[in-house]
């Protein structure tokens, strides 16, 4: 599980990214690289790392369903992701 401190800083960058979302837009369009500089780090969404929605793991990250490896196995094992069901042959 990851610590709070990552799981709310990743939150922190979600909402600044959001926020200057349209103004980064603009300004790589017009190329003034200088005012898009002065923007915080945070705002660039290559900052911004997928975590689990359920324990905040970094990596084995399925974007789809917004889970690590892990608990979407557990889940799908249990029959809690909707349509999923364990192959058997």
């Amino acid at each position: 599980m990851a610590k709070e401190s990552m799981k709310a800083r990743d939150a922190k960058r979600l909402k600044l990214i959001n926020k200057h979302k349209a103004k980064r837009e603009q300004l790589k369009k017009a190329g003034d690289w200088t005012a898009l500089d002065k923007l915080p780090k945070n705002a660039s969404p290559v900052r911004y790392r997928n975590r689990c929605k359920l324990t905040g793991r970094p990596r084995g990250y399925i974007g789809f369903f917004g889970l690590s490896r892990i608990q979407f196995r557990d889940l799908a094992s249990y029959g809690l992701i909707p349509g999923l069901s364990k192959a058997s042959w």
